[in-house]
């Protein structure tokens, strides 16, 4: 019987030390945002920043990594990561917002690198064993949502300055990070790069599926991203919730994003991608309706995971559609166009949560948001129906 390479459990063990970042910032960089920002509506830019910074960090990191091998790329992250998480726990220590910006902004390195884990475990195996390293690897981001915020909480008092020892925390589990990736093998890839003619992006985008892949991903990305970022600012600072509670809505979310990707496959099997997709926007909308119905804590707390979920159909959804739109020698160039949009667009909600909220309202915001849903729902099933008459009409 076939057994999972090493490599597979020290990137699970190292996964969640690393991916702790992103579910820390997204509670505590609105929290903080708030009480240093010069203007109200400024509070969630450090929320935006990190996923600015993995969006743009992307794509040097995996050049890096062909060019280096990917284990020394994962040791110089690590290590250099612990000592901006302590940069970060400066500039809050010296109350300096754009400081906390630009050094959150840079905590986009780690937040890009761990998204090449998966690729690394599955190189690591065979091709029959694939689905289960990736699976595997998978469990990291359910740790990261409980870890992340529980160091948050942790550090919070640690120092007379809030949240100073929340980094210097992160700090200590990125040198954690750094010594279980010593143990990591690099496995030679034995990959042909094609030397076949491909098409232009131009006749490739000709495809209505290549649209409906980018745009479900996208748009799940937006969304996603565009209530997350303001939960905890309309929460915590805006309602008075307790720290506790919006960081427990917080854990609940990051794990509802996880968790149906242990079922995703199944789900595919049983009703197909798209019918999984327009479930993705329906959660969507019952997150909106429950969101907007009120401002208690099991509001906020039923719609944060009907988000996670959404996200997870919509997102794994357009994943499994955008192969349907290349061939392997293509795969490079649109995948490249499909991160690069997805994240752009993740960007983009981020940076205007924090206006939005304080500018129009935790309700008006939520409302914001269906004309996006209903466009997808639309593109979606118009794919579907054109599909469906080609099938029949061979």
């Amino acid at each position: 019987m076939n057994k999972l390479h090493k490599n597979v459990w020290i990137l699970t063990l190292a996964q969640p030390l690393l991916m702790s970042v992103n579910s820390m910032v997204v509670l505590v960089g609105g929290i903080v945002g708030a009480s240093l920002a010069p203007q109200e509506n400024l509070a969630t830019l450090p929320v935006a920043s990190i996923i600015i910074g993995t969006a743009l960090c992307v794509v040097p990191v995996t050049l890096l990594m062909k060019r280096f091998g990917r284990k020394r790329v994962f040791l110089i992250v690590t290590f250099l990561s612990a000592i901006l998480a302590s940069l970060v726990a400066l500039a809050v220590y010296n109350q300096s917002f754009y400081m906390f910006c630009g050094f959150v902004f840079l905590l986009g390195i780690p937040s890009a690198t761990v998204m090449q884990f998966r690729f690394a475990a599955i190189e690591s195996v065979s091709t029959d064993l694939i689905a289960k390293a990736a699976s595997t690897v998978l469990v990291g981001g359910m740790v990261a949502a409980y870890l992340g915020p529980e160091i948050a909480v942790a550090g919070k008092d640690l120092f007379n300055v809030p949240f100073t020892g929340s980094f210097l925390l992160l700090g200590g589990l990125f040198i954690l990070a750094f010594l279980l990736l010593l143990l990591f093998q690099n496995v030679n890839s034995e990959a042909e790069v094609s030397k076949k003619e491909t098409r232009s992006i131009q006749q490739i985008s000709k495809q209505q599926v290549f649209w409906v892949a980018i745009l479900s991903a996208s748009v799940g990305y937006m969304i996603m991203s565009f209530i997350m970022t303001a939960t905890p600012v309309s929460m915590h600072v805006m309602d008075g919730h307790s720290l506790e509670d919006t960081k427990w809505v917080i854990q609940s979310h990051i794990l509802a994003m996880f968790i149906p990707s242990l079922i995703t496959g199944f789900i595919i099997d049983k009703i197909g991608v798209t019918r999984m997709m327009l479930l993705g926007l329906l959660a969507y909308l019952i997150c909106i309706a429950i969101a907007y119905a009120g401002h208690d804590l099991n509001n906020y707390w039923i719609s944060l995971i009907l988000l996670g979920v959404g996200w997870n159909f919509l997102f794994i959804g357009g994943t499994t559609l955008l192969p349907l739109a290349y061939k392997p020698e293509e795969r490079f160039k649109v995948q490249a166009i499909n991160e690069g949009v997805v994240f752009g667009s993740q960007a983009i909600a981020s940076l205007s949560a924090g206006w939005v909220v304080f500018a129009l309202g935790w309700e008006k915001m939520l409302l914001f948001t269906i004309p996006i849903v209903i466009f997808q729902g639309i593109v979606i099933l118009n794919w579907s129906l054109k599909s469906r008459k080609a099938k029949t009409a061979t």
